[in-house]
């Protein structure tokens, strides 16, 4: 644990997430590149999350606030803590705002390859941020007699579990999974996947988790009440891509049916001997390819 500023500049905490931040716009490109994504659309993506960061940092203490507000009013109103939570959510808020206003600015089916990718991204910037609560000692889990245990130096000869380790390791699996299905069966269900697989696990980790938080909804702690509606959010988002997938289909076929046959691939000249030159031949090859060309694009666009 290093709760302490490294070289009295900057914490152990604040590097392990600047780490991942960085580590999640690097996904970004590398991943974005591999989808093939608009470049145009790919740097707005990327401007969009800054701020979108920026913006889920500050609900991440707004939140926090909050829920501590409830739980002990007598304590005042502070912006001292934060959640990831209330960060996610936050974030994602602004996120699709700023989507939803420049949308038409790029093509339609970029959203998709997105929607693969920003899984991704979170997870990493999550995992590297978990290993720095661990550093800070916060995040801790419930006492235990476990070889698991680790004594944390702000409750000294206590043995707690360390939660964060266990949500790290966790992240960086399934950050390992959603990257392994997006390159190898470029599959389309990455958002969802996440959101359920993070929602059962938070909520299930919630149980062995030490630092009190208060009660919120039924009993559930306030991350046990967000990660139910998480997981509902992520089975509603399956039939959304979903219906985005079949949409798209239909307004290609739709554009193949009212485009004239041919009317897209350019007419290959005869040469006859008589004009049997070097010009003539070069343009005939260079039609011929960029006809193949279309042909390989459309049967790819079926695979899909």
């Amino acid at each position: 644990m290093l709760p302490d500023k490294i070289f009295g500049l900057f914490s152990m905490y604040g590097l392990m997430i600047g780490v991942g931040i960085i580590l999640c716009f690097v996904v970004l490109y590398v991943y974005g590149k591999r989808a093939k994504m608009n470049s145009k659309f790919l740097d707005f993506v990327f401007y969009n999350g800054i701020v979108s960061i920026i913006g889920g940092f500050f609900f991440a203490f707004l939140v926090q606030a909050i829920l501590d507000y409830i739980a002990h009013p007598e304590n005042g109103f502070h912006f001292q803590n934060i959640t990831f939570m209330g960060g996610l959510l936050g974030g994602a808020g602004i996120f699709l705002i700023g989507y939803f206003i420049f949308r038409k600015k790029y093509p339609k089916g970029e959203i998709l390859k997105l929607l693969q990718i920003v899984p991704c991204c979170i997870l990493i910037a999550h995992a590297f941020g978990r290993i720095g609560c661990f550093c800070a000692g916060c995040c801790y889990g419930i006492e235990t007699d476990s070889w698991l245990g680790i004594e944390f130096p702000a409750h000294p000869g206590v043995k707690v579990y360390p939660t964060q380790l266990f949500e790290a390791i966790f992240l960086f699996l399934l950050f390992a999974l959603c990257s392994i299905l997006f390159y190898k069966r470029n599959f389309k269900y990455n958002l969802p996947l996440y959101m359920i697989g993070y929602g059962v696990f938070r909520f299930c980790i919630e149980f062995i988790r030490g630092d009190d938080r208060g009660a919120f909804i039924l009993g559930m702690s306030p991350s046990q009440f967000w990660s139910v509606l998480l997981v509902l959010g992520g089975i509603a988002v399956i039939f959304l891509i979903k219906y985005l997938y079949k949409k798209q289909d239909t307004e290609e076929e739709s554009l193949a049916l009212d485009s004239p046959i041919g009317a897209d691939y350019p007419e290959e000249k005869e040469i006859s001997p008589e004009n049997d030159n070097k010009e003539e031949k070069k343009e005939n090859n260079k039609l011929k390819k960029e006809n193949q060309k279309k042909l390989g694009d459309l049967d790819d666009n079926k695979k899909e």
